[in-house]
């Protein structure tokens, strides 16, 4: 008997414990219902204005030295000096390095003596000539030596003076590969020169903002490196040609700063003002439904939510530009649409 009544009282306490989470259930599900047999439906709204747009572009770039050169040797020889360290400042045409010369050096003076020699010979062949006691043909088999003479004593110049590196700008030394005693080839690179003086941010802009565009255009430059500051820059470039994303490449000119000195591969922020939009209709972009390119929103119209197809373009991050559709001070829902029905009564709240 006991046996039984134990058996009992567990199965009541187990159908209990069903009935409560099973009307637990239900309580909450009766939560999670959407309704959907309203009367109504609370709404804010926002009038069809005329305005003007004042936009402007932001983007995030990075800046880049405006010249960057590698230096190669144009002769083949040990290095007898080199005047480059790293991080120092070259002037355009100093002496960054010199390459072992003894044999240039003397195959320009034998130039000099053949030219001075064949230079004598000429002016006698002249005088000869003059005289009628020399050919003509002679006389030219003379100047073809000379000049040929004259253009062995350029090559020989030529040939000492490469022996001879110089900087072809004004920068900074980033890099150097070869230090003094060191054999170097005709055509390896030696040093790196970089001009930060100024400064080339390059950016990608979308095809619906690369027209707003045009060279010279003033942008404003901020860095996280130096916040709040703001530095001036121009745009210098629009590729002629978008990317298969239809993006653009442009770059911002900018002077770098004494005051505020950056260096190349920061990021930078780039904002540049856009030219003024002419008048016209406006709606917030939160009254939008779909997308621009078939673009519906709610009109509040006597006490009713009318779903409406409207044709727009874009504005800026927060208004959207009506072609037609919506007239001035019409009332478009901005809030609630979720809700809504086409003829729907609604509430406005705002």
């Amino acid at each position: 008997m006991k046996k039984f009544i134990t058996i009992a009282v567990i199965i009541a306490l187990l159908a209990l414990i069903v009935f409560r989470l099973a009307s637990n259930k239900e309580k909450i599900e009766a939560t999670k219902e959407v309704k959907t047999d309203l009367t109504y439906v609370t709404v804010n709204v926002a009038k069809v204005q005329k305005m003007t747009l004042n936009d402007s572009l932001k983007l995030i770039g990075y800046l880049d030295a405006f010249t960057e050169v590698d230096i190669a040797a144009e002769a083949a020889g040990v290095i007898t000096s080199l005047n480059a360290n790293l991080g120092e400042v070259k002037s355009k045409g100093a002496v960054l390095a010199t390459i072992d010369d003894k044999l240039k050096q003397l195959a320009v003076r034998k130039a000099k003596i053949d030219l001075d020699k064949l230079q004598k010979t000429l002016e006698r062949y002249k005088n000869l000539f003059k005289g009628g006691t020399l050919t003509e043909q002679q006389l030219d088999d003379a100047q073809t030596m000379y000049y040929n003479a004259v253009l062995q004593l350029e090559q020989a110049e030529k040939q000492l003076a490469d022996a001879t590196i110089k900087a072809p700008i004004t920068g900074i030394v980033s890099r150097k590969l070869f230090e003094k005693g060191e054999f170097v080839n005709m055509g390896s690179p030696m040093i790196t020169l970089v001009d930060i003086s100024r400064f080339k941010i390059k950016l990608n802009v979308s095809e619906s903002n690369v027209y707003k565009l045009k060279k010279g255009d003033v942008a404003l430059v901020t860095t996280d490196v130096y916040p709040g500051v703001k530095m001036e820059g121009k745009v210098s470039y629009i590729s002629p040609k978008g990317d298969d994303t239809h993006n653009y490449a442009v770059e911002i000119e900018m002077a770098n700063s004494k005051e505020y000195p950056l260096k190349s591969g920061t990021f930078a922020n780039v904002e540049i003002e856009l030219p003024v939009v002419a008048e016209a209709l406006y709606i917030p972009r939160q009254a939008l439904l779909g997308s621009v390119n078939d673009a519906k929103i709610y009109v509040a119209e006597n006490g009713k939510a009318n779903l409406r197809s409207i044709t727009v373009r874009e504005g800026n991050d927060q208004f959207l530009q009506v072609v037609s559709g919506l007239t001035e001070n019409e009332q478009v829902i901005v809030n609630g649409q979720i809700n809504l029905a086409d003829g729907k009564e609604i509430k406005i709240i705002n």
